[in-house]
Order: C-alpha cells, then sequence, then structure tokens
C-alpha cells in the first residue's frame, strides 16, 4: 500500500471521494435493502479513509475553532434560505430539468421511520462526507489545477482559475441545488484562503452538514438528503 501511494501520491486524496461517488451511482442496484445498503456505505467510507488517507486525517487541525463553526451555522441557514424564503422555488426548471435532475431522497419513505437509518445518514452527512470531500474539493483539486505537480502547491494557494473552476464543480455535484451549492463552493473556498487550514474546512463542511441534517429530521424535508 505504500508503495502505491509513493507511486501515486494523489490516491489518498482522491480515493474516498471517488468511492463516495460510485457508492452513490450504484446505490440504487444494490441487492440488499435498508438497513444493510446505509451499513455497507458507511463501512466501505470508513473502510477507504482509513485505508488511503488515514495519516492525512490524522494531521488535521483547526485553527479557529468558533469562527469555522459560526461559518458552517451561516452556510446551512443560505442553503435552505431560497426554499423557505420562496416557496417553490426548487419547483423552477433552473434547478430541476434533464441536467440537474430532480428531487428524490436514497431512502424510501417506509425506511426514514428506521433509527439506524437515521443515525447512519447524519453520520454519514456530518462525518464522513466533509473528510472525503475536503480532500478533493479543497486539498487535492485546486493545488492540481495550479500545477500538476501539486505537491508543491500550498494548501490554500489562490489562482482565479483554480477559486472559480473548483467552485463551479462543487455546484454540479449538488443537482437542483446547484446555486446555493455555488454559494457554498465560494464560501468553503474563501475560508481555505484565508485559513489555509484543511481541518477547519472539515470542520465548517461538517457542521453545515450536521445543521441540515437536524433541519432535516426537526421539518421532514428529506428532499435534502438526495
Amino acid at each position: 500500500m505504500n508503495d502505491l501511494v509513493s507511486r501515486y501520491p494523489s490516491i489518498p486524496w482522491i480515493a474516498p471521494f471517488a468511492v463516495f461517488m460510485l457508492l452513490v451511482a450504484v446505490s440504487p442496484s444494490l441487492p440488499f435493502g435498508q438497513p444493510w445498503e446505509s451499513i455497507f456505505r458507511v463501512g466501505a467510507l470508513i473502510l477507504t479513509i482509513a485505508v488511503f488517507s488515514r495519516s492525512i486525517v490524522k494531521a488535521l487541525h483547526v485553527e479557529h475553532l468558533l469562527a469555522s463553526i459560526g461559518l458552517g451555522l451561516a452556510v446551512c441557514a443560505l442553503w435552505v434560505a431560497p426554499d423557505l424564503l420562496f416557496p417553490g422555488w426548487r419547483s423552477h426548471w433552473m434547478f430541476q430539468n434533464g441536467i440537474t435532475g430532480t428531487l428524490q431522497t436514497t431512502i424510501a419513505p417506509a425506511e426514514l421511520a428506521d433509527p439506524l437509518v437515521m443515525l447512519l445518514r447524519v453520520t454519514r452527512a456530518a462525518l464522513l462526507v466533509p473528510i472525503l470531500e475536503e480532500l478533493f474539493w479543497r486539498g487535492w483539486l485546486p493545488r492540481w489545477i495550479v500545477n500538476n505537480d501539486w505537491q508543491k502547491v500550498p494548501m490554500g494557494t489562490y489562482t482565479r482559475l483554480a477559486f472559480i473552476a473548483t467552485a463551479v464543480l462543487f455546484a454540479s455535484e449538488h443537482g437542483p441545488y446547484w446555486e446555493v451549492g455555488l454559494l457554498c463552493g465560494v464560501i468553503y473556498n474563501w475560508w481555505m484562503w484565508r485559513t489555509r487550514s484543511l481541518g477547519d474546512l472539515v470542520l465548517v463542511h461538517g457542521v453545515t452538514n450536521a445543521a441540515l441534517s437536524g433541519f432535516v429530521l426537526v421539518t421532514g424535508r428529506y428532499e435534502y438528503w438526495m
């Protein structure tokens, strides 16, 4: 494993995100229902991070605790604001169409009452997704855009191309929520540039997702869990 990572140093930064996207793609065709599907997805992500990215995750540290928590809560508020302020906002063709997709949760309605399924979904959203996405979106991709020899690029290095491209691609990952995804990507990129701390970005992202999960559980707006 060490030899593989030595030859391909991008693997620890890319592999967890790649596995996550693969699981999203194959989830509908998995041969088992809930809660086994959720157990499998969480287990696969934990295993991938542990095998490939453990040393990076262990080295993460937070430089701006309170500011990162506050920013994460603010991003959550921005994420839900359009739908709360403008009923029917998300039904516009700009957000639901043949390119961005339609709003639908990956968990069947009958399974939403299972406490284990809910716990695993929150765990994935609040703890695992922030790690695997920040490794890729803020830790690796913008540095690779700056220079193919990305290890020479300091964390948080700003170039206009890297900043814009990362934000736009991050937005595209979020389907019908692309406009708030774009805003979120811009804010996260800005915070990475200001702090140069991947640990702070993982915390911000984790707080955003945890707060959004709380909103989903309280309101029953499960469409946010795509």
